[in-house]
This record gives C-alpha cells, sequence and structure tokens, in this order.
C-alpha cells in the first residue's frame, strides 16, 4: 500500500473511532465491527480498491454524523415542543 494511501487509511480507522464513541449499540459493539472490517481487508494491495474502501469508510462517517445529529434534534425538539396540539 503506498504511504500516502497508507495515511488516509489511518486517519479514517481514527475518525471512525472517534464517531463510534456515542454509537447507540455502545463503544466496545463499535470498536469490534470496525476493527474486524478494517482487518477484513488489510492484505489489499490494489490501490484502487483501497480507495473504493475508503470512499466506503468516508460514507459511514457521514452517515454516522447523520445520526448523532438526528438524535440531537428529536432531543432538543422533544425538550423545548410539546406534543400537544391544541
Amino acid at each position: 500500500m503506498a504511504n500516502s494511501l497508507r495515511g488516509e487509511v489511518v486517519k479514517l480507522y481514527k475518525n471512525l473511532l472517534y464517531l463510534g464513541r456515542e454509537y447507540p449499540k455502545g463503544a466496545d459493539y463499535f470498536r469490534h465491527r470496525l476493527k474486524a472490517a478494517f482487518l477484513k481487508n488489510k492484505d489489499e494491495t490494489d490501490p484502487e480498491k483501497i480507495k473504493q474502501l475508503i470512499a466506503r469508510g468516508e460514507f459511514v462517517v457521514k452517515e454516522l454524523e447523520a445520526l448523532y445529529f438526528l438524535r440531537k434534534y428529536r432531543a432538543m425538539k422533544q425538550r423545548y415542543y410539546s406534543d400537544d396540539k391544541p
């Protein structure tokens, strides 16, 4: 694996690990799944395939961020607005 791709993979792993701290099923669950996913593809040497895997990981990052923002939005809405309609 080229050094530039290695750096991107490590950066992606750290970013996902950081985002996994607030995962609904727990940080340990997320960490084990993340490690398994990265270990499954550890022997990949084709740069194009690695780039595809990085793109998929970045998609997962965006999905996790959306999940967290939605959860925050729901909590704020529940806190400040009542469901009672006059």
